[in-house]
């Protein structure tokens, strides 16, 4: 079956069963790696993609729903030459560690500050709850989300 969406701002266009995991379709064929897989069953929140805006588990969500629809991979976010505010910060406060969970924390960080542009730390707790990170107390992510939400109005205010 030919799917047609649009991923990270461009149009794709790929062959695949209707059934196969967006996950594996973005692994694969789309060849966006960044997205990472954690546990497969939708517990760890590593594979966190936005659907239309909204987080999702990418190992969840089967590539034939995903007809017509626009995926923001974290690829999607910046890239490696020019890294959004949110990836900068990640990496100024030391959010990042082993790098298995970033991606998708950094994905339901970006949809938290689209729909909270001055979230408070227990806004961000929550909006991170979905995500797993066997690396850090989450300390670090927090202050990532909070220092980055800060830029963001810092350049929303020039």
């Amino acid at each position: 079956m030919k799917i047609s969406l649009n991923v990270n701002g461009s149009p794709r266009e790929l062959d695949s069963a209707p059934l196969v995991r967006l996950l594996d379709a973005l692994r694969g064929p789309l060849g966006l790696t960044g997205t990472k897989e954690g546990c497969g069953e939708g517990e760890c929140g590593s594979c966190t993609v936005l659907l239309d805006g909204d987080p999702v588990n990418a190992c969840l969500v089967p590539i034939g729903q995903c007809e017509g629809r626009e995926i923001t991979t974290v690829e999607g976010l910046g890239k490696a030459s020019h890294l959004s505010p949110l990836q900068r910060c990640f990496i100024d406060e030391g959010g990042a560690q082993c790098g298995i969970c970033t991606p998708g924390m950094l994905i339901a960080a970006e949809a938290l500050l689209r729909q909270r542009p001055d979230p408070d730390e227990p806004a961000i707790r929550e909006a991170l709850a979905g995500n797993l990170c066997r690396c850090t107390g989450y300390q670090r992510i927090v202050e990532s989300v909070l220092s980055a939400a800060a830029l963001r109005r810092e350049g929303a205010a020039q």
